[in-house]
């Protein structure tokens, strides 16, 4: 089967504002029976590589950022191991709020949660690592478990924020008390320059996640002045 491994994923820096990968979640996503997945560091994408290679029976892709890694512990002989498909993970329990990020942005979404404790807010910090399938069980878990669940993309809207409410909704967890926000890039192009820089113009920063969380838990007075 055809595996497609997508270079530039999310905002690219300097590479210019036309050259961001933000659209490719939601039309890979869209496609029948394709594996839509992202790693959150250099390790997971090593893991996603041989993902992929495993997978015979179903086309899939990943996408990946430009630049650096995080200094994430590699495998060893830096060979990675296949995950299981649609399976994502928990890094951090909280309570009252989970943060379901998806690919690099899961940095950013760790970063929330260390300025929240400084807030006396625990969070909890998913790794979806998968759009499709998506990780049924964990979703359901984090919307039981929580009154608010955030996702956080680096992508456009139609990825994997609108894959979860839609999931959601046809599962009747909408009809409950359940606050569900998507964090995504916004409708237009973001001028070159650091990718940090690109983040905070986006909205998607550790910063503007904080905030999110601190506005909906009725705290807007604190929520202006994170930092």
């Amino acid at each position: 089967p055809v595996r497609f491994a997508v270079d530039r994923a999310g905002l690219v820096g300097a590479d210019g504002p036309t050259h961001c990968g933000a659209f490719d979640v939601a039309y890979m996503a869209c496609l029948p029976n394709m594996i839509v997945m992202a790693p959150s560091d250099e390790a997971e994408l090593m893991h996603m590589v041989a993902t992929a290679a495993a997978i015979d029976d179903r086309p899939s892709c990943f996408r990946f950022p430009r630049g650096n890694g995080v200094g994430a512990l590699l495998p060893p002989n830096n060979k990675g191991i296949p995950i299981e498909v649609g399976k994502g993970r928990i890094l951090r329990e909280g309570d009252r709020v989970a943060i379901l990020g998806y690919g690099s942005i899961v940095q950013q979404c760790l970063g929330a949660a260390d300025i929240l404790n400084t807030h006396n807010v625990r969070v909890t910090v998913a790794d979806a690592r998968f759009c499709k399938p998506l990780d049924a069980d964990l979703i359901r878990r984090l919307a039981k478990e929580h009154e608010i669940l955030i996702t956080v993309e680096e992508g456009s809207i139609g990825g994997f924020g609108s894959h979860v409410s839609h999931f959601l909704c046809l599962n009747s967890i909408l009809d409950g008390p359940l606050k569900l926000r998507s964090m995504v890039l916004p409708d237009r192009y973001i001028d070159h320059g650091s990718s940090l820089d690109q983040i905070e113009e986006a909205g998607l920063s550790s910063r503007h996640i904080s905030a999110t969380v601190l506005t909906l838990l009725g705290r807007p007075k604190e929520a202006l002045v994170v930092n």
